[in-house]
């Protein structure tokens, strides 16, 4: 569109410009859903007997999705939908239509906190202490175990993780945003290691870095881990689902349970900030009661005479 010429600011045909400008830049799937969404809102703002973009408001925006929450859609969906009219919205200021983008007025929609449910401690020995065939295979995926509640590492940091950065009692892994950070490795998952590495010559490929390979000698993928995860859980008679962040959490959760110490359990996550674990490990209100308790000088009773 040159300067000169005038946008279109009718409903349809605004929109299907700017799905076309979208279509050079993603996929078909994400392109369909921004169709979806942003239809949605032209049947809106057609039953309220509007015809132009330049009627679009922050007050027009929260009505929407009012009445989209009204219909039971749900919070990830709801922020989806919201995402989507303020792309469009840029796009319309970026046309002259709109002066500024009404969807920063309006509030993001509170997103549900989704947390794994952290394994029975005993439940959890039972299945890392289940024999194995002790097979090459075998031993790499004891030792992914073991690493991944030893040491409480994302998917990615162990999928990630090269023969260089495992030392006797540590490891050294690179977590979100790029930060390094260095996390003990206890008894069992050293154990576990150490079988792990007399046999994984046997797969790897002679210039494979990888601490994890797979049965063609290279790194494991993450979705690989994830499959090896479920097969495992399956085989040892494990009656719920496994993912690598589940581990992770009971990692988090039996530390936190046993040593009440947030800040550790934060440095040993890799968390940021120290809201970000009390969140993800549920911090029990009991715990912290009880630290209170016995830590604040004008907390405890003073005993009766």
């Amino acid at each position: 569109m040159t300067d000169t010429a005038q946008p279109d600011t009718s409903l349809r045909a605004a929109l299907r410009c700017f799905l076309e400008a979208l279509a050079r830049e993603l996929g078909p799937a994400t392109l369909a859903a921004y169709h979806r969404d942003l239809a949605r809102l032209c049947d809106f703002i057609e039953q309220a007997g509007l015809s132009d973009w330049r009627q679009l408001d922050s007050v027009l925006v929260r009505r929407f999705l009012g009445q989209e929450r009204a219909r039971g859609l749900a919070p990830r969906s709801l922020a989806r939908r919201r995402a989507a009219i303020s792309r469009f919205a840029e796009y319309l200021v970026h046309e002259k239509v709109l002066p500024y983008n009404p969807v920063g007025l309006t509030q993001a929609p509170r997103q549900p906190r989704h947390l794994p449910r952290p394994l029975d401690v005993d439940q959890l020995a039972r299945f890392l202490d289940t024999p194995h065939d002790d097979t090459p295979l075998a031993r790499r995926d004891q030792a992914m175990l073991e690493l991944f509640y030893s040491s409480g590492l994302r998917l990615a940091e162990l999928a990630a993780l090269d023969l260089r950065q495992l030392e006797r009692v540590r490891v050294r892994v690179v977590g979100k945003g790029d930060k390094p950070r260095q996390v003990p490795v206890g008894r069992r998952a050293r154990s576990a290691l150490d079988a792990w590495l007399t046999v994984r010559g046997q797969l790897a490929d002679s210039k494979e870095s990888a601490l994890f390979v797979g049965n063609r000698g290279k790194r494991l993928s993450h979705r690989a881990i994830q499959l090896r995860l479920c097969e495992l859980a399956r085989r040892r008679g494990l009656m719920e689902h496994l993912h690598p962040h589940r581990l992770r959490h009971s990692f988090a959760s039996h530390l936190l349970e046993s040593s009440q110490d947030l800040r550790a359990v934060q440095e040993l996550l890799g968390h940021s900030n120290l809201s970000t674990t009390q969140v993800y490990t549920r911090l029990d209100w009991q715990h912290l009661a009880a630290s209170y308790d016995s830590a604040h000088p004008r907390a405890r009773r003073k005993p009766t005479r």
